[in-house]
Order: C-alpha cells, then sequence, then structure tokens
C-alpha cells in the first residue's frame, strides 16, 4: 500500500532553502506516516491495556528504545487519564535517542543547558531514579517553568535544580563533595541565607523582596556578574542547607577538570527545519512569518554563533572523561557539521565518541564520521542532528 502523504504547499522560498543545504523536500511529505511518540514513566508499564482502552489507540513498543512507544500522529494525549496521572508524557524518539547517547550511569551529575520544555530532562531524571542530580537551564523563565511542572507532575524533581540563566555563560558546577571544602567561616553564615526545602509558596516578606528585585531588574541591565535565578531544588538536589555563597560558588578552570558533570546535553536553539510538524504550523501562521523566523540568513548566522557559544560553554563545564552531546532540530549542514568542525578546531580536549547504542537506530550517519541523523523517511522520527564529545586530559 502506498503511504499517505501531506499536501503541505511548501512555498518557492523554503524549497530553494532545502535545495541550498541538501535537504530532500521528500522529508516534507511524512507527516502522516511519522507517528507520535510517548514514554512511558518507569513503573506504568503494568497500565499499557488501561492507557491503550483510555487513548482509543494502540501503542506500538518501540524496540530500539527502551521505555517507549508509537501511536498514530492523530491521537492527541494531553486531554487523557493516563497524561494528566503522570504514566505517560510525549517525547519524540529522536530526542529520546539524544538523551539515551548520553549513555547515563548511577550517580552522575548531569547538566541539561537548554532544558525547556522539559521531556528530555524528564528522561534524564527518569534514568538517574535515585542517584545522581540533574541540572536544567534555560534562558527563558516562563519555559523554564513549564519543566518545573513537568517535573513535579511526574514526581521527578527531588534530585533536580532549575535555574534562568544564559546558558553561553551559566557557570555553576554539580554539588558534589565541595561542602567539605567549604571554610567554617561560611559554614556558620546566618541561617536566614540558608536554602531550606523548596515550596510553591513562599513567605510574604521573601515574595515582597522578589517583587522588589524584579522592579530594579526591570529598570536596568542585567549584569554578567547577576546569579542565575534558581526557581526549583528538590529535596536531594544538594541544595537544602546551603547557604546562597556555597551553591553560587565559582571553581576556577583547573577544578572543573575533576568537579564538572559527568554528562551534559546541548540541545541547541536552531530553525526547527528539521520539525515537520513545526514548518506545519506556518501553514496557520502565515508562510511570509518563515523568512525571519527560518530563512532569515541573519538570523541564521546569530543561531550558529549561539550554538558554537553553548558547546563551547557546555564542554568547558564537563569534567576530564565526561560526555557530552550537541544536538538540533535541524538538518541544516550549517547548524550541525559546521559548527562541530568550528568547535573541533578551537578545542584540541574534545574528541568524537562513537555511540555505542546507535548501532540499533534507524538513522543516517551524518557528513563526518561518528555523527548521526534523524529524518521522518529514514527514521519515521522528527529531524534530528546528534554529535557526541569526549573531553581528554590534555
Amino acid at each position: 500500500m502506498e503511504e499517505e502523504t501531506s499536501k503541505l504547499p511548501l512555498p518557492d522560498t523554503f524549497l530553494d532553502f532545502l535545495q541550498t543545504n541538501g535537504i530532500d523536500p521528500l522529508i516534507y511529505t511524512a507527516i502522516e506516516s511519522t507517528p507520535r511518540y510517548i514514554r512511558l514513566k518507569p513503573g506504568s508499564e503494568a497500565y499499557i491495556e488501561e492507557i491503550e482502552a483510555e487513548i482509543k489507540c494502540r501503542l506500538q513498543k518501540v524496540n530500539w528504545l527502551p521505555g517507549f512507544y508509537s501511536l498514530s500522529p492523530h491521537i492527541q494525549i494531553a486531554n487523557s487519564k493516563p497524561y494528566k496521572e503522570g504514566k505517560i508524557y510525549g517525547i519524540d524518539a529522536a530526542s529520546g535517542a539524544a538523551v539515551l547517547a548520553l549513555d547515563i550511569s548511577v550517580g552522575d551529575h548531569v547538566l541539561d543547558l537548554c532544558a525547556a520544555p522539559g521531556a528530555k530532562l524528564c528522561m534524564i531524571s527518569d534514568l538517574l531514579g535515585d542517584s545522581g542530580t540533574v541540572t536544567g537551564v534555560d534562558v527563558a523563565r516562563h519555559r523554564l517553568a513549564a519543566c518545573r511542572t513537568m517535573l513535579q507532575k511526574y514526581v521527578l524533581g527531588d534530585a533536580c535544580r532549575l535555574f534562568v540563566a544564559d546558558g553561553t555563560t551559566f557557570s555553576l558546577m554539580p554539588l558534589r563533595d565541595r561542602l567539605d571544602s567549604i571554610s567554617c567561616e561560611f559554614a556558620l553564615e546566618e541561617k536566614k541565607d540558608t536554602f531550606t526545602e523548596w515550596t510553591s509558596r513562599r513567605p510574604w516578606k521573601e515574595r515582597k523582596r522578589a517583587a522588589r528585585a524584579k522592579e530594579n531588574a526591570a529598570s536596568r541591565l542585567v549584569s554578567e556578574t547577576d546569579h542565575p535565578e534558581l526557581i526549583f531544588y528538590g529535596k536531594t538536589s544538594g541544595v537544602v542547607g546551603l547557604s546562597k555563597y556555597e551553591l553560587y560558588k565559582t571553581v576556577s578552570s583547573s577544578e572543573v577538570s575533576s568537579s564538572g558533570y559527568d554528562k551534559v546535553l546541548v540541545d541547541a536553539e536552531c530553525t526547527h527545519d528539521g520539525s515537520i510538524r513545526h514548518i506545519q504550523k506556518f501553514e496557520h501562521w502565515g508562510w511570509e512569518t518563515l523568512n525571519g523566523r527560518v530563512l532569515n540568513a541573519e538570523r541564521s548566522d546569530n543561531l550558529t554563533t549561539l550554538q558554537l557559544k553553548l558547546l563551547k560553554n557546555g564542554f568547558r563545564l564537563l569534567r576530564v572523561g565526561g560526555s557530552l552531546v550537541y544536538s538540533t532540530c535541524s538538518l541544516t549542514v550549517s547548524q550541525n557539521e559546521d559548527v562541530i568542525e568550528w568547535f573541533l578546531k578551537e578545542n584540541s580536549s574534545a574528541a568524537l565518541q562513537e555511540i555505542d547504542a546507535a548501532k540499533d537506530w534507524p538513522c543516517k550517519s551524518g557528513r563526518i564520521p561518528k555523527t548521526l541523523r534523524f529524518d521522518p523517511v529514514t527514521s519515521k522520527t522528527s529531524g534530528l542532528f546528534v554529535a557526541k564529545f569526549k573531553k581528554l586530559a590534555v
């Protein structure tokens, strides 16, 4: 039987963009044949039949990606009982593969440098279980607040910290064994500066302070010395009991080698041209808006600069021997292989790694060996580029 194809009327300017970047336009005919994906929260496997009955759709197990199931692209899960009860969450299989590429181990300290909207953050927390910590960072407060809501909904936030911060300059280390090195002078700081267990209902005095700080911030530019805003922390994240000095203490470059993160995910901001569902939205937004959001050369140049900065900073925060995964949902060479090449030229301690789990994945090799590309035709997923690095001692 011939596969159903989309009637998406791609404009000539976008077709020119695809040709220039070597992207097959047939990718955008796969809307109807690309399934939706969900991940089951660990422990929910026993409820599969109940979940299928609730969403009125049979789930197909994704054999190459543990915990993932595919379903018809027309099925909406947001109003379903399993979704509301936190048994399932939506995440594309390609995004799940990027998280799996980290090869998270028991006790790892993981940094998600572009954490919103939160599905990958939830999966990282799932894989860590009761060990290690995860730090989520995003520059957009409202998007990071959505991450916080997800973590609470799925009861996955105990070992998590969320910071509103610029991922290109974020510099806080994981809270591993630093408390032993804090001087007695600072360990005996006044209790008022110590973090107690997080609650969404802050005391009146604290709310008043926050409102005043917000007013002050609105009247001035945020300086580079301002601390990242901590909007959530779990009871086992290492924050409870710390003073602000201890939380925001910086470390030297030499200390990062041993005290940095074990794993870092940089799922960088991009033009989203690999997401056919995102491109489909321009039918409603108006195809003229595509020029500013995807095709504009100045925006593309700004994005590649941002992507390189995010990659460089994420790698800087990685301990020696640790691994970083870089991904984008763009299929352009400029936002993927070109960024990788620039980064490798500037970082002698970075080495591209084979992704061991990928031998069973339905994806193509990128233009650089050891990099991977998912697309709707080849993978039956959204488009995604993935590369993995190891930090070497130099």
